[in-house]
């Protein structure tokens, strides 16, 4: 599982992008080299800089480089040893450059580096966005009105996203058509095992599973691969989503991949910060599944899912092999967060809960 490159635990609406710390010496930037770079390649850049690391950033190292006259974001490859097609940081710079020459809220890009001379990785550099990062899934601290409307934006931003036909934004080529699922269901039986420590019977029994019962193709559209509510910054004064984050799994696919793994949070115990299941959501005034398949249905012209518990598998399934892929890092020395250890903790029971899943759809 990714994380967002903000930490905000809604303590500080103000404070889009709380939680960083001192730069981790194992992730230390050349700072003159950076410095000098940034004044070739962003427009309006002046220094002196000042470089910290946020506290997110899971997979790919995620700073806040402050000056006196702006503050920006910088992304970067880890260094070492990576997974085949991990950590495309490039591609993140991509289709955000793409979607905000459209106004779909990302934030603004403004160079992408592929020399790894500079820093020792490839990355690129976008502005700080400010706003509200909202981690608990039931938003503590909120009237029914207001969740209602952030939970209607959030939705409304995921039609919007996946509105856009690909070849005419420029991203024709970003992704191959078709297949999706089947491909998806073999990327990640195929990180799974490059990271597998010990064996996991759940997880084996859905990389038996999930591709002899594969759905349909839908229409080839952008999947931004993590769409969840603390993926996003939203406004300090209202609902208004002001920037999707974190793009590196995105990819041109099926929407409906989009949209099931945003319906994960209401199968999540409430008990958990970011879960639903359980909750009573219209006290709370948060949409039921329903309700959300509803709006999203209403924006869109493609099918509404009809199939929850085998995308619920699959996307549980997905997470179990992304936390696994931590866990592989966690080993070999190059994990880039202190919450590593406890999202690769996480395989086994994201496993189980998907293997629960797909016998109810019929493994």
């Amino acid at each position: 599982m990714t994380e967002p490159t903000t930490i905000d635990q809604n303590q500080d609406p103000q404070a889009a992008f709380a939680g960083t710390r001192e730069v981790d010496p194992r992730y230390a930037l050349d700072t003159a080299s950076l410095d000098r770079w940034l004044a070739d390649h962003v427009e309006g850049y002046a220094g002196p800089l000042t470089i910290r690391q946020f506290k997110g950033g899971q997979s790919n190292p995620t700073y806040e480089l402050v000056t006196p006259g702006a503050a920006y974001v910088l992304r970067r490859k880890p260094p070492g040893v990576l997974l085949p097609s991990a950590h495309a940081v490039d591609r993140e710079y991509t289709v955000i450059s793409a979607l905000h020459a459209q106004g779909f809220p990302v934030a603004r890009p403004h160079a992408l580096c592929l020399d790894e001379a500079v820093i020792g990785s490839i990355f690129y550099v976008m502005d700080k966005v400010e706003g509200r990062v909202f981690w608990d899934l039931k938003l503590p601290g909120l009237v029914p009105d207001q969740r209602r409307a952030i939970y209607d934006a959030q939705v409304d931003t995921l039609a919007a996203l996946h509105r856009f036909d690909p070849a005419e934004i420029g991203l024709s080529d970003y992704g191959k058509p078709g297949n999706y699922f089947e491909r998806q269901v073999g990327r990640w039986t195929k990180q799974y095992r490059a990271s597998e420590i010990d064996p996991i019977p759940a997880m084996d029994r859905l990389i038996d599973f999930l591709p002899r019962d594969l759905p349909a193709d839908g229409p080839a559209r952008i999947v931004h691969g993590d769409f969840r509510l603390d993926n996003m910054i939203v406004a300090a004064d209202g609902p208004d989503v002001r920037a999707v984050l974190d793009w590196e799994l995105s990819t041109l696919g099926d929407p409906m991949a989009d949209f099931s793994y945003m319906l994960i949070g209401w199968v999540i115990p409430a008990s958990q910060r970011n879960g639903l299941g359980g909750a009573d959501l219209e006290a709370l005034g948060i949409p039921t599944v329903e309700q959300t398949v509803a709006r999203y249905a209403a924006q869109t012209v493609g099918p509404v899912p009809g199939n929850l518990d085998w995308l619920f598998a699959y996307n549980l399934f997905r997470l179990a092999a992304i936390c696994q892929g931590i866990a592989g890092r966690v080993r070999d020395g190059t994990a880039a967060s202190a919450h590593a250890r406890s999202m690769a903790a996480q395989v086994g029971p994201l496993s189980d809960a998907a293997w629960n899943f797909a016998q109810k759809a019929g493994a």
